[in-house]
Formats: structure tokens, sequence, C-alpha cells
């Protein structure tokens, strides 16, 4: 059945954080998170399932690399002492367990990293199961990265890495995860499974255990107003096999520090809705439920509709319908998204206008 909905790509994975303004300082210094597209300090009102039934005051921004790829949403409770992980997180966990990175060298980005005493390398590149070089690193918060093999590149900036261009996720069986990957967020492409133990995952905890392996991507090119800017995406699910992995925000709320979701780009929620619960995935947030419909939820700089379905596991996969977003700030210039064709990607002259909202870190408190 043909779907008329669309995934534009990934739009960021969520980080939740203790301090606000040093994080994003740091993955400004390390992964040029370096464009506002939005930041605000408002109550998040409809999360009750995953905030302890209360609503919570939190400052947020969305940040990006122009470079290209997904970017980073920095997540912090105002109000509410976050609660950090009491365990070391292991290898196949069940939740996002490193965000990959994409870099047009990876062996370059490593020695650059090298350099940097902010960075903590998780051993030396080697070889991922797709054939590309790979490396870990964990940044001071317990986060850990992935720098993947990538070439294309959005606007050019002189820099090694971009944005996001994937996840690794914990799963206890990859067979039952498949349906929410492969047929509602369209990765029908199994790019590598293998079952053993790998070279590339020794230096991680865990690291020299048995998992099966499956990198998933997807046949047809991305459609949407950021799609370009998104590019091509991955996702990576790790089973596993000699152990029983643990839920990454067991006993912990949404906001937490880690990966709190990964989150995709998306035009016709209405049709998503639909796909979603026929495929037994209902939605457990829905912004529009509250709206009248194709009216927007005010989301500070920007405005849309979001929504969360959960995969197997729990974790958590947030769809956002963009409907406005800012340009230029200063000038008071917003971009009116329902006004465009919805599968047509935006002109690169337009997105690149986003450049006038760099950030410079010394100004962040």
């Amino acid at each position: 059945m043909k779907e008329n909905y669309i995934i534009s790509g990934i739009q960021q994975i969520g980080i939740g954080v203790e301090n606000f303004t040093e994080a994003w300082k740091y993955y400004i210094d390390v992964f040029n998170m370096d464009i506002r597209i939005l930041e605000d300090d408002k109550v998040a009102e409809l999360m009750l399932p995953y905030t302890g039934g209360k609503p919570q005051k939190r400052r947020a921004a969305i940040a990006l690399n122009l470079q290209g790829g997904g970017g980073f949403e920095i997540w912090q409770y105002s109000e509410r002492k976050p609660k950090p992980i009491d365990f070391e997180i292991q290898i196949g966990d069940l939740g996002v367990f490193a965000a990959k990175i994409k870099s047009r060298d990876v062996e370059k980005t490593y020695e650059q990293f090298r350099k940097k005493r902010n960075v903590n390398l998780l051993g030396k590149p080697e070889t991922s199961i797709d054939g590309h070089s790979t490396f870990f690193m964990k940044d001071p918060y317990g986060n850990i990265f992935q720098i993947v093999h990538d070439t294309t590149i959005y606007r050019e900036e002189g820099r090694l890495t971009g944005g996001i261009v994937g996840a690794m996720i914990g799963v206890t069986d990859i067979e039952k995860a498949m349906p929410i990957y492969r047929d509602i967020l369209g990765y029908d492409v199994i790019a590598a499974d293998e079952t053993g133990t790998f070279d590339d995952l020794k230096a991680l905890p865990s690291g020299s255990r048995q998992y099966r392996r499956r990198i998933l991507s997807h046949s047809k090119p991305r459609h949407g107003s950021f799609s370009e800017l998104f590019g091509k995406s991955y996702i990576e699910l790790l089973q596993p096999l000699d152990r029983t992995p643990r839920k990454i925000y067991e006993s912990r709320f949404w906001g937490d520090p880690g990966f709190i979701q990964i989150c995709f780009d998306v035009r016709n929620t209405d049709a998503l809705r639909k796909k979603c619960e026929e495929m037994g995935y209902p939605f457990t947030v829905d912004s529009s439920r509250n709206f009248k419909q194709g009216e927007s939820f005010d989301m500070g700089e920007a405005a849309g509709q979001f929504a969360y379905i959960e995969d197997p596991d729990g974790t958590l996969i947030e769809l956002v319908e963009a409907h406005k977003i800012p340009l230029m700030k200063k000038l008071n210039l917003y971009l009116n998204l329902r006004k465009r064709d919805p599968k047509k990607p935006l002109p690169k002259w337009m997105l690149g206008m986003l450049r006038f909202m760099k950030v410079d870190p010394e100004s962040l408190k």
C-alpha cells in the first residue's frame, strides 16, 4: 500500500543534560553544532507519560551543523534536578546507545580529535560491518558517539564532520523491531547483518561479547523540505546474545541525562498516525489532539505538530511536522512550510540563510 506521509530524514537526536550552557558549548567546539534553529524555556505539558505525570519546565534548543545531517536537541530540566543513570551503559542496552556522526574522512577526524583534550577516544579506527572505517568517542557526560564514513556535503563549511547520520539502538530481538523501522520509518535495505564478536566494538563496555548487528538504510531517496539537508541515514540495531540488556531509561524520566529520543522530520501527521495505529504502534503523545485540524503547536521560535511512538523495547521515536521555522530572526523572517510543496526540498540558498543564526559560544549563558 502506498503511504501518503513523508519521512524527510533524521531531524535530531535529543540529549538530556545537567548543564545546558556547558553542554552546548562543548557540542559547538567538537561537532560544530552552531546553528540555532530554535530555543525556548517553556513547560513540557504534553509529555506526561514520560515525566512522572506532571508538566515539567525545561530549557531546550535544536542546533545544526550546516555541513549536513541531523542536529542535536539539547534539553535540560529547569526546576527538577536531572537524574543521571546509575549504571554504566553496555552495548545493546535498550534505547539509543550511540549517535552516528558523519565524517568525510574518518582517519583525519580521529587525528583531529586526538589533539583535543576534551575528547575521550574509545579505541582507534577499525572497520565496521559495512566495510568502512569507524571509531567511537565519549563526551564528558557519558554519551557515546560513533564517527562514520559519509562524504556527502550539504553546505561546504570546511569541516571534517557534519551532523547526525544515524543511531545505534539496542533491542532484545532484531526481527521484532523490524516492522517499526522498516515498514513505518522506511528503512527497507539491510546494508549489513552479522553475528559474532567485532573489532570495532571491543573498546566499548561489553564490547567483546556476542552480538547480532544489522545496519539499515532506505532504498528510496527521502523527500520533503529538509530532505537534502538531513541526507541519507542509517539505523543500526544491536541485539546482545549472551546477556540480558537493561533499559537505559529504567526508573528515569524523559529528559534526564543521555540520548532521550531519535526524531524524524515528517509531513502529514494524520496519515502517519493511521499507519502507526494499523501497525500496532499508536502515538503515545500527540500534540495535534489539543488543536483543531491544521492548527500548530507553539514551539517557541517555530511551530508545528509532534508525536511519539515507542519501538518494541520502549525506545522513544519522535515525529515532528514543522509548519514554521525562523530563517533570519533578526529581520523577523520566518518560513511557512504549509504553503510549499511537501515533497520538494527547499532551495539551498534559502536554507543557507540559516548561517545568519550561527551561535557565538561565548554568548551562551
